[in-house]
């Protein structure tokens, strides 16, 4: 996998008929779904079937299961992404004709031209503050346009065509494929070591961040994390570059700074200096800081903040992030796409302010129960240590082998590196059979206890069977 370098953008009116290689992934089933809406003839192929696939067909994309080099058909435009492997049928196709191909990200960056656009970055919480952010100005009546790396809650969908003038987009960093947008806003939440077998090394990353901020519109804005070092060195530069900048947090410095924050069950209160009380349904002192990040934004675009924090009142979360799956023996089961040290420990810790909440009121205390998925061979070759560190917050650790998706396996990296950094006073098990997981953590599990599969990978598929044990099914 390579980064990604910004290119010219091509305007989407001037693509002609598109064809996407893995359609039915959350990003590229997202920017196919646009295309669509704005009367774009699409294609595209996929390894296996899905309910996106059946999404897109209905909107009137030409969905094929399968590659192969047929697919292509009488397509202008090849949409790839960095997952793309080069012997790719559909690919060797299109080059052989000479088809324009385009990364993803420059769809997408097709899409926003010509747009308010809002970029939200950073190495936590993007997915999250990018659907606050389209749920809350929704409520406030401005109608974005809006491409997530995730799911909403509300309504399963993820990107959706609208008819205002403010496009919000998540922008990844993790190929360098965010350096492809030019956005009048631009949200950095924090900026931390991750997707080291592409970027070698932190001051790398650090690196591509400040690319990204340059690549703002003149006489835009930044809205920079308060409380990450990395995002204030960049807002001091956003700011000798006569740009706009408004910074959220905790810290004593913040133009939005955030106080008094208190959980209330699955969601919180806190109070943002200047602005006022607001009021989460989804828990944890992060969201907290996501949806301030989203006022902000709020205040550059001058939208009614009033109506926005109303709409944040209303955000019932995104798909895999904290999000219940049910419950069964007297135990709560969540799932999270949390696959970073920092993520699992923000996750954990809001969990353990859930369970606190439920102690004072019921007086019986409950667990956590972390089932956590390793993602990528290289990210628990880097982290295994801080992993098993932040999976210490739980009362028992369940860990599986390591998900490899695009990468082969390392000899000597598995899910036992993570498990035996567990420290004591957390119970670690090591199951690396995946099929044996749900049982594992049925015998573990007892009423009161809350359970969170945890991991960017398949992992998300044990929710529902763990609640078939815990049922006794």
């Amino acid at each position: 996998m390579s980064l990604i370098s910004p290119g010219e953008v091509v305007p989407a009116g001037d693509l002609g008929r598109v064809h996407f290689i893995a359609i039915g992934g959350a990003g590229m089933s997202g920017i196919a779904r646009i295309m669509l809406r704005r009367g774009i003839a699409v294609s595209g192929s996929d390894a296996r079937d899905s309910e996106l696939l059946g999404q897109l067909g209905d909107l009137g994309a030409k969905v094929f299961v399968g590659h192969d080099a047929a697919h292509v058909g009488d397509a202008d435009t090849v949409v790839v992404s960095t997952a793309i492997r080069e012997g790719n049928p559909e690919l060797v196709a299109a080059r052989e004709r000479g088809l324009r191909i385009l990364h993803r990200s420059a769809a997408l960056a097709a899409l926003m031209a010509g747009r308010r656009a809002v970029a939200v970055a950073g190495t936590h919480g993007k997915t999250t503050t990018t659907s606050m952010l389209t749920v809350a100005l929704q409520h406030a009546g401005a109608d974005p346009s809006y491409c997530i790396g995730g799911q909403l809650v509300t309504t399963g969908l993820g990107a959706d065509e609208g008819r205002g003038e403010v496009f919000v987009a998540e922008a990844d960093e993790s190929d360098g494929s965010f350096l492809m947008y030019s956005p009048h806003i631009a949200v950095v939440t924090n900026v931390e070591a991750d997707h080291l077998d592409n970027y070698g090394g932190f001051e790398m990353v650090k690196e591509n961040f400040a690319r990204f901020v340059e690549r703002i519109e003149p006489g835009g804005a930044l809205v920079a994390g308060a409380d990450d070092p990395v995002a204030m060195e960049l807002a001091a530069r956003a700011r000798a570059r006569g740009l706009n900048v408004l910074t959220y947090g905790e810290a004593a410095g913040a133009d939005l700074r955030v106080t008094g924050f208190t959980p209330r069950g699955l969601g919180s209160r806190f109070v943002i200096e200047g602005v006022g009380e607001v009021a989460l349904a989804v828990p944890g002192r992060h969201n907290a800081l996501n949806a301030t990040a989203v006022v902000a934004v709020a205040q550059a675009l001058r939208v009614d903040e009033e109506a926005v924090r109303v709409g944040l009142a209303t955000f019932g979360g995104a798909m895999r992030r904290l999000e219940p799956k049910g419950a069964a023996g007297g135990v709560e089961v969540f799932d999270s796409y949390a696959h970073h040290p920092t993520e699992l420990t923000a996750d954990l810790e809001a969990t353990r302010d859930y369970l606190g909440e439920k102690t004072a009121a019921a007086g019986e205390g409950g667990r956590i129960v972390a089932v956590f998925q390793p993602h990528l061979y290289s990210r628990t070759r880097f982290f295994a240590a801080e992993f098993g560190a932040a999976l210490g917050l739980a009362d028992v650790a369940v860990v599986l082998d390591v998900y490899g998706a695009r990468e082969d396996p390392e000899p000597g990296v598995t899910g036992a590196l993570v498990a035996d950094a567990i420290p004591d006073g957390t119970r670690a098990v090591y199951t690396p059979v995946r099929d044996e997981v749900p049982g594992v953590v049925a015998d573990l599990a007892r009423p009161g206890d809350v359970v969170i599969t945890l991991g960017a990978g398949d992992v998300t598929r044990l929710g529902p069977r763990i609640l078939e044990r815990l049922a006794g099914a």
